[in-house]
């Protein structure tokens, strides 16, 4: 079944179990999705749906730190409600010696010498990891690894 599809069941299952705060976050995901596939002129795959959560994930992340900045709990739990239901939309993620070690084989595949080819790794990286590590990590991995020591 499709991310979509398993998207909109899990609204009509929130909808019949009259959770309204799971419904809420469920209609934002699903109105992205359509914001996306109305203004592409696309059907989305579950590729880019699993990035427009990633996407909806960071905003969450930067609210709840903006909120808890500005002592806001009330606004902060709100965020971490809807980043609860978000990230179970989100593939498992991998451990920090899966992620190393896609990194250390993109340098090798790629031949990078030094961190100006930087991008060639990631470019090979992030299409493998998109949904699966955070790419601030990855990025901090391949920063790491380029580095002469």
């Amino acid at each position: 079944m499709a991310l979509k599809d398993q998207i909109t069941e899990d609204m009509k299952t929130a909808m019949r179990a009259k959770e309204a705060g799971r419904l809420a976050t469920i209609r934002l995901i699903l109105a992205d999705i359509k914001r996306k596939e109305v203004d592409e002129q696309i059907t989305v795959s579950d590729e880019q749906t699993i990035a427009i959560i990633e996407k909806m994930i960071k905003q969450r992340k930067d609210s709840i730190t903006q909120f808890e900045a500005g002592g806001r709990a009330d606004l902060a739990d709100i965020e971490k409600a809807e980043l609860a239901v978000l990230s179970t939309y989100m593939p498992a993620g991998l451990s920090d010696a899966e992620i190393a070690a896609e990194v250390a084989a993109a340098v090798a595949a790629s031949g990078a010498a030094g961190p100006q080819d930087m991008g060639k790794v990631m470019g090979i990286v992030k299409p493998k990891l998109a949904g699966r590590a955070d790419m601030t990590v990855v990025s901090a991995l391949v920063k790491k690894a380029l580095t002469p020591a």
